[in-house]
């Protein structure tokens, strides 16, 4: 393959976070390329409606927000590649970036590839995301105001993204395969004295079912292997997320549940290697959050850069 080494920084991961830390390298003055295997703009592009993040008063659709972002980053020179990064080298101040269709030599790294959540795999869920499926009662908790919905999980989040939904939605049930919560006691307190809360336990999901947007679910009970359909306007699914962090195994610090560890600079431990979004150890994944990480990793690598200029790429 052909070896090109025109530029300053690759940002692995066309989201929030990617484009984010675009515009801030190539408007700091860094030659900057972005590589994206799929599609532009991550996950938020399959959410319907948007009402949380700043400077938009009406609701936009998350493909807007992600369209505005590609642009600015352009404007800036960013060079947009649609390729997938097979393999990365990052020991020393050269990077080596293979992709599908070349190999690039860079002076620093953003791994912005983000995360997705853990499916239920079950038939409608597919075909319902961004109108009625959700991943993230913080995103679209308030569209279900005076609305009955279901968060299917009973860890942490689920119980504590059941208790938020419970601002908005007139009942919450809560879908759990076991016969008891794995949330902590305090959680689960609060849970039980939430009288918005309904409890369906022993029980999994089978199908979400619907015309245009989610009208029900059909739940099977483990226990006395009842089916029975609820009527729901919405579906927020808490099963587990998991981060793409794949490509940096085994070199970078992660936690225990997979995410890239780093320092306030987003800095990994790495020399020139940082992260951004979601694909972080972090305690809120939001599009705010994803920019906020992106700016930052775009600053720090620009410092970093200027700070070893002299050191990169001798041949």
């Amino acid at each position: 393959m052909e070896l090109n080494n025109d530029y300053d920084v690759a940002i692995i991961g066309g989201g929030p976070a990617g484009l984010s830390a675009a515009i801030y390298a190539a408007r700091g003055g860094l030659k900057t390329v972005l590589f994206e295997k799929a599609l532009i703009g991550g996950q938020i592009v399959v959410t319907a409606e948007v009402e949380n993040y700043p400077g938009f008063e009406k609701n936009v659709t998350g493909f807007d927000i992600i369209e505005k972002m590609q642009q600015q980053a352009e404007k800036f020179e960013t060079d947009i590649k649609l390729e997938e990064v097979k393999a990365i080298g990052l020991e020393g101040l050269c990077k080596i970036i293979e992709t599908t269709k070349s190999t690039y030599k860079v002076q620093s790294v953003i791994i912005a590839t983000g995360a997705h959540p853990r499916k239920l795999a079950v038939p409608g869920e597919e075909k319902f995301t961004g109108r009625g499926v959700s991943y993230c009662a913080t995103c679209d908790g308030a569209l279900y105001r005076d609305k009955i919905v279901a968060v299917v999980g009973g860890g942490d989040s689920a119980i504590e993204e059941a208790i938020f939904l419970t601002k908005f939605a007139k009942k919450v049930y809560i879908i759990h395969r076991r016969d008891e919560l794995r949330a902590v006691k305090i959680v689960q307190d609060r849970a039980f004295k939430n009288e918005k809360l309904e409890f369906v336990l022993n029980s999994v999901v089978q199908a979400i079912e619907g015309k245009d947007f989610v009208e029900k679910v059909v739940i099977f009970n483990k226990e006395t292997n009842d089916v029975r359909e609820l009527e729901v306007n919405g579906v927020f699914i808490y099963v587990g997320i998991i981060p793409s962090s794949n490509l940096v195994e085994s070199r970078v610090e992660f936690d225990s549940q997979g995410f890239i560890i780093t320092d306030d600079s987003m800095h990994t431990e790495l020399p020139g290697v940082y992260a951004a979004g979601d694909v972080t150890k972090k305690v809120l994944r939001q599009v705010i959050t994803a920019c906020s990480d992106g700016a930052t990793a775009a600053f720090s690598a620009e410092k970093w850069i200027e700070e070893n200029k002299e050191l990169f790429c001798i041949e």
